[in-house]
């Protein structure tokens, strides 16, 4: 799934943009406020590109003003028409004539006016949590006050990178400490406040309504019922003004998709609306972080401490890695002798909780070993199949004492977070076809 990022020129602007999958159909992603291809749109629209990834050719941009793009000012703001003029160029640099194009939240905005000007480009268009005018007016009263416009400016020109916009965009997370720390990483990352400001007055003086009419393209609408950044009645306005369309309202509160369970349905929405297929529902495929430890030594250690000694350790040693499981929001999948094989919803995460579990089991004198891999797999009730199983496992079994061993997939989605790693060259894995470059990661 990995590709180098490129840039398409666009006036003076210098777009970036990068290329997923080689399937037959073409899918332009133009992501909301903000994005990073660096971070692979960690900390949630990774998930859902590298779904479309699996059946389709999915075309990635920063959009200018955020991300590896070049940036903008409150006295340089670009047109609407200026930005939409970025999708056609990131097309025509990929060598894409004609795509389903996606568009988020204001990036939904562009994608509209995108599909009124140029159908001839546009198989498709996917809307989620997306508005024709973000603002309040008598016709459109379900959109945000100056009252409103003014308090979200101010809050991103004083607290941007603080995550405070939480409780807003990701409600359902707002407590978590791991997912706080991601998502203000991510906003430093993507734009500085003052961009984050400018952008989101440009936000407020969007109005494409009388656009709406004139598209002539397959579209779905994906929206979330209690979306307290984007009220539902925005989507459902498009429904009404769009003739060829399709409305999904999705359940909860969530602007953007939050967890792995948002974002598969998401995924599962579009895939079948582009292809007319759904997900297997006997084996559910989910993008999932696998980690896998194991004692170090357990065999001379058991000896060593007799039956009893090494039962009461080994029950020790299941409730202290639990505890830490549950603290970074990993999920145990099942045991493995004297090991664990857990899955997490974020690379970061499942790192972390792998650190913390070797030091709290090096506090009553155990050591361990500990693999991680990112990939799609196979969820059967409660248990995951597949390869990316199987290459977690191998991983981890190629891992020193005290060792943490993370694929090249880990460590991409990890970036910024502050994790070092070690290169540990590329490695043939028993039952994977190709080597494998793995790294090694210290907290």
């Amino acid at each position: 799934m990995q590709s180098k990022i490129q840039y398409a020129k666009s006036g003076k602007a210098n777009i970036a943009y990068q290329v997923l999958g080689r399937g037959a159909l073409d899918v332009v992603f133009v992501p909301g406020h903000i994005s990073h291809l660096e971070l692979g749109w960690d900390p949630y629209w990774a998930p859902i590109t590298r779904r479309l990834a699996s059946f389709a050719r999915v075309i990635l941009l920063d959009k200018r003003g955020t991300g590896l793009s070049d940036r903008v000012n409150d006295s340089d703001l670009p047109t609407l028409e200026e930005r939409m003029d970025e999708v056609r160029a990131v097309m025509d640099a990929a060598g894409s004539f004609r795509a389903s194009i996606v568009g988020v939240s204001e990036g939904g905005s562009m994608a509209l006016l995108f599909a009124a000007t140029y159908p001839q480009r546009t198989a498709a268009l996917i809307l989620y949590a997306a508005f024709a005018r973000l603002a309040w007016a008598p016709d459109c009263q379900w959109g945000l006050t100056p009252d409103q416009q003014g308090l979200a400016v101010n809050l991103i020109e004083a607290q941007w990178g603080a995550a405070a916009g939480l409780p807003i965009f990701c409600p359902s997370l707002a407590g978590n400490s791991t997912f706080q720390e991601q998502y203000a990483r991510f906003e430093r990352m993507a734009v500085s406040p003052g961009g984050a400001a400018a952008l989101l007055r440009m936000d407020f003086a969007i109005d494409v309504r009388s656009v709406l009419p004139s598209i002539r393209v397959p579209t779905l609408i994906l929206h979330r019922q209690g979306d307290r950044a984007v009220s539902i009645e925005h989507g459902r306005f498009l429904a009404e003004q769009i003739s060829d369309s399709r409305l999904v309202e999705l359940a909860g509160d969530d602007h953007d998709p939050a967890t792995a369970a948002q974002a598969e349905e998401i995924a599962d929405e579009i895939q079948h609306f582009l292809t007319g297929v759904r997900r297997a529902v006997g084996a559910e495929r989910v993008l999932k972080t696998l980690l896998f430890t194991d004692i170090v030594g357990s065999t001379q250690l058991a000896e060593t401490l007799g039956d009893g000694p090494w039962r009461e350790l080994l029950a020790k040693h299941y409730e202290l890695a639990r505890g830490e499981l549950a603290r970074f929001g990993g999920r145990e999948v099942k045991t493995i002798g004297d090991g664990f094989f857990a899955a997490f919803d974020g690379p970061a995460r499942a790192i972390r909780s792998a650190a913390a579990i070797r030091q709290a089991l090096s506090n009553i004198g155990v050591r361990i070993r500990a693999g991680l891999h990112t990939g799609e797999c196979e969820q059967i009730g409660d248990d995951l199949a597949g390869i990316a199983v199987h290459v977690a496992a191998r991983i981890a079994a190629s891992a020193g004492p005290d060792e943490i061993v993370v694929s090249s997939t880990v460590k991409d989605l990890v970036a910024g977070s502050g994790i070092q790693f070690l290169d540990r060259g590329r490695h043939a894995l028993k039952g994977v076809e190709n080597e494998v470059q793995l790294w090694s990661a210290s907290l």
